[in-house]
């Protein structure tokens, strides 16, 4: 018996050999911590072939897929974010910052699955006082939630195994250590055996497992991207503490859509459910301000209407400031260097800002447009109507490209009560009429800006 070291990446959990400042897999700094590797033996043989199977193989035609049970969790906005509710037997990761709200969401759901299941909370953090206290703040008691303050997994699995539970919440999986790991709780051997475990648990006796999991930017703690590849569902909780509304956000989901969104407000009685995000994001808009613009972006199979500000001003630096906040920094680079080319805009000689109002990440083309005329409205500070809705993928020559789902979009822009839609000109064939609203193309950013400067107010 030998014992081995291997270092990993806290962010993708790549292995690698030696320690390194940057991870070869995934390009982040400082992420690389040294973990024991489990005891294994220079004597092993190979696994025998005479093993008998005890459960064959079968030919896929011979499968059914009537299994696939699904049950709501008394949360529209979660429910819509799994792909219809959460289905028997799957392992859900719920991962983002500290504080952020994930144990609040998940003791709130139990009030819902406790009228026709039985759910077993473990926690590793709180004691089951803090838990009871939570509980009745939250209106989340019944006889059928258990509670269980443990951070042993041994004994978190004898408790499922005396009370055979329906739903299984673990809150949080770098609290929980396996005693047969040799590595300190949180580390990545232990996150990653835990979650196995879990994982087993799950497949074999049908137990739907929700696992909250840390996110923590110093890399101290194993986070969640190590456990992505195991899990059925990822589920990330975004937003800023200091502002009340949440995010929820699936990026992997083998039941259904992924990059679907949930929208929730932190309220002194817990989350509750935004159900029309684009009139919160837009709540609260100046009127007749330069430097912004409304866009519509596709959060999964929901439109959503997003404000854009821009700030545009002469600099003082030897080289003009990017910032972009909610915006990618590398494509906002490249709208500037377009609108100065392409536009006849000298933006090259200031200070550019973009920020993205509500905490929203805008990270589909369909933003650019919205983005160049919020840009060219600070620049020339003259305000866009706040009646107009932006639409369009800007290219390197300044032509503007279709984008998908652009009838659902406009539909959304129509809802909310918006009179002018700026569209790119070769995505307005089959495009259907609104009442009230008016539909205007535009071939080139030249082009959408004259238009979107000059429309009536």
């Amino acid at each position: 018996m030998k014992q081995k070291q291997l270092f990993y990446c806290t962010d993708c959990g790549n292995e690698t050999p030696k320690w390194a400042g940057k991870c070869a897999a995934c390009g982040a700094w400082n992420t690389i911590v040294e973990q024991p590797k489990q005891k294994v033996s220079t004597k092993q043989g190979r696994v025998s072939a005479a093993v008998v199977l005890t459960k064959p193989a079968r030919p896929i035609t011979e499968l059914e897929t009537n299994d696939e049970i699904r049950f709501d969790t008394g949360m529209g906005e979660l429910d819509r974010v799994l792909g219809g509710g959460a289905v028997k037997g799957s392992l859900v990761l719920v991962g983002g910052a500290p504080g952020i709200g994930k144990s609040t969401l998940m003791l709130q759901i139990c009030a819902k699955l406790c009228e026709f299941s039985k759910v077993l909370y473990v926690s590793g953090e709180e004691s089951e006082h803090q838990l009871k206290l939570r509980a009745q703040r939250l209106n989340a008691q019944s006889s059928q939630l258990y509670v269980l303050s443990e951070t042993n997994l041994g004994n978190a699995l004898a408790a499922v195994e005396q009370e055979q539970p329906d739903i299984l919440i673990v809150d949080s999986v770098q609290t929980l250590y396996n005693p047969d790991v040799d590595s300190p709780a949180g580390s990545v051997s232990q996150v990653k055996a835990c979650t196995m475990t879990l994982m087993q648990l799950a497949k074999e006796q049908g137990v739907t497992v929700f696992v909250i999991g840390h996110i923590n930017k110093e890399g101290s703690i194993a986070g969640p991207k190590v456990l992505e590849h195991m899990v059925d569902c990822v589920l990330y909780f975004e937003g800023d503490q200091h502002s009340a509304h949440r995010i929820l956000r699936a990026v992997k989901n083998r039941f259904g859509a992924t990059n679907e969104i949930g929208v929730f407000e932190m309220r002194n009685e817990g989350l509750v459910e935004v159900e029309n995000p684009s009139k919160m994001l837009l709540s609260g808009r100046p009127e007749d301000a330069p430097g912004t613009c409304v866009t519509c972006v596709m959060e999964g199979a929901r439109p959503v209407l997003a404000e854009i500000q821009a700030l545009v001003v002469t600099t003082s630096y030897p080289s003009p400031r990017r910032t972009s906040n909610g915006f990618d920094y590398n494509r906002s680079a490249m709208l500037l260097a377009v609108l100065e080319k392409r536009g006849g805009l000298k933006v090259s000689a200031c200070d550019a800002y973009l920020n993205i109002i509500g905490g929203l990440s805008l990270d589909e083309p369909g933003a650019d447009l919205a983005a160049v005329i919020a840009l060219a409205s600070s620049y020339v500070d003259k305000p866009v109507s706040s009646q107009l809705v932006a639409i369009g993928e800007v290219g390197l020559t300044g032509e503007l490209r279709n984008v998908n789902h652009l009838e659902h979009r406009i539909s959304e822009a129509h809802r909310l009560g918006f009179t002018q839609c700026i569209v790119p000109y070769h995505g307005m064939d089959g495009l259907g009429k609104w009442s009230g609203l008016q539909i205007i193309g535009a071939k080139t950013v030249n082009d959408a800006i004259a238009k979107a400067l000059g429309a009536k107010r």
